[in-house]
């Protein structure tokens, strides 16, 4: 079974004979990005590392203040919410972008090309019978 200190080390954080650490910038986002999972809190994440809570919220406050960049946790994509709109329109008003040709659908494995000019209402029955919230 791998030690702690094996562990660190092998994430790239050097460890030096009186006991100090040196965290790189992405372990330390790391670190962090784990602090924002569902669940988790500043000292079980800190505790997992051997490291003191307030550590922890100093890198988070870097992180806020932009000057430590996080990273996704998860391999899974991401998406952003489904916002419908007739065409021309956007959600803040008229649209200043041009028109796309066509939308498209991805479900799993089903991809589906619809016209641009679906309405709105169309895309949101398809996507509902997809099962994918709307």
């Amino acid at each position: 079974m791998e030690t702690m200190t094996e562990f660190l080390r092998s994430l790239g954080v050097v460890i030096y004979e009186d006991g100090r650490r040196r965290w790189p910038d992405e372990v330390k986002a790391r670190v962090v990005a784990e602090t924002l999972l569902p669940g988790a809190t500043v000292n079980a994440v800190a505790a997992q590392y051997e490291l003191r809570p307030n550590h922890v919220s100093e890198w988070r406050r870097l992180a806020r203040d932009g000057k430590l960049v996080l990273p996704a946790l998860d391999d899974e994509p991401s998406f952003a919410p489904l916002v419908l709109c007739d065409a021309g329109m956007s959600p803040e008003g008229p649209a200043s972008a041009t028109v796309p040709e066509r939308i498209e659908i991805v479900s799993g494995a089903v991809l589906l090309r619809l016209d641009a000019a679906t309405s709105a209402g169309r895309v949101a029955e398809i996507v509902r019978a997809l099962g994918a919230p709307a």
